[in-house]
């Protein structure tokens, strides 16, 4: 059996680590195909869903693994961060309005407008599953 995901990070969370998260996003992007746009787009997105699991989900507590999955498909890329966290409900963040000034809290606004799909669900044993799905064109070289 394959694995559905066959492409993954294990990084501690630590925030000067999420160069090697973003790299690690751009490189199965571009592995896959996917356009320099919409490979940006995807790593914005994770960086920002990566600083939000180091510094709220896991308090900056660097001892705490967080696991990042790639997944690339026919018609685009899965993200998934798998958090040690206390349980997360996505819909308790409300939609803002992106001409509101303030300081911070813009991740999840980025990460919606961002990506095509996202979710956020509890594991049994503890934790998170954020998922993030990009619907695109994937554009491969010549054999």
């Amino acid at each position: 059996m394959t694995d559905p995901f066959p492409f993954a990070l294990t990084i501690p969370s630590e925030l000067r680590l999420l160069p090697m998260a973003r790299l690690f996003v751009e490189a199965v992007c571009q592995a896959g195909g996917l356009e320099p746009a919409v490979t940006n787009a995807i790593v914005l997105a994770v960086n920002e869903a990566t600083s939000n699991v180091i510094r709220h989900a896991h308090h900056d507590c660097a001892g705490t693994p967080l696991l990042l999955q790639c997944r690339l498909m026919p018609d685009g890329i899965e993200v998934r961060l798998v958090d040690e966290g206390p349980a997360f409900d996505l819909s308790t963040v409300p939609h803002m309005d992106p001409r509101e000034v303030r300081v911070g809290g813009r991740g999840v606004y980025l990460m919606r407008q961002l990506m095509d799909e996202l979710t956020c669900e509890p594991r049994p044993q503890g934790g998170n599953i954020l998922r993030m799905v990009k619907r695109c064109a994937r554009n491969f070289p010549p054999k």
